[in-house]
């Protein structure tokens, strides 16, 4: 096997990861965010937090670094249409990504105190949670266009 067909492996396999990871504990937060169970929001919270730090993490250093990698190598200039958007798209999910970890983190610290002290939630973690999905949306579809540009290369 070859150096290319190892990276472009690596690079499947952490696109498999950083969409599957992103998109399966948006589905847990997101459903357990109504439910009345802090125990269960603290669960899943702290597992969502814990996804995102040892999976889509590496995931997000390593598509770039592969993908860049494998556009050079193939001889694909970064200014090739398909390419650059994918890029800015993905710069765009990260963007919006790096603050849903940070109020992942918030909310997951806020359902833990709360579980603690024995009170309800804040309202700030209802705002946190809103933001959450209001940032994870738009970052989700952004990944979803990145795949059917990586997948098809349209010329734009």
């Amino acid at each position: 096997m070859n150096t290319y067909l190892i990276v472009k492996w690596l690079h499947v396999v952490s696109s498999v990861l950083l969409a599957g990871t992103g998109f399966g504990s948006a589905f847990y937060l997101f459903f357990t965010n109504r439910s009345p169970s802090l125990e269960a929001r603290a669960v899943v919270a702290r597992l969502v937090v814990r996804a995102d730090l040892w999976f889509t993490t590496p995931a997000v250093i390593v598509q770039p670094l592969s993908g860049i990698w494998l556009a050079h190598t193939a001889g694909w200039p970064l200014s090739t249409p398909w390419l650059a958007a994918s890029l800015a798209l993905f710069l765009f999910a990260g963007a919006c990504w790096l603050p849903v970890l940070w109020l992942q983190l918030k909310m997951a610290r806020e359902v833990e105190a709360a579980l603690a002290e024995g009170r309800p939630l804040s309202a700030r973690y209802d705002r946190w949670q809103r933001a959450w999905e209001a940032l994870g949306y738009p970052a989700f579809a952004a990944m979803l266009i990145v795949f059917f540009l990586m997948v098809n290369k349209p010329s734009l």
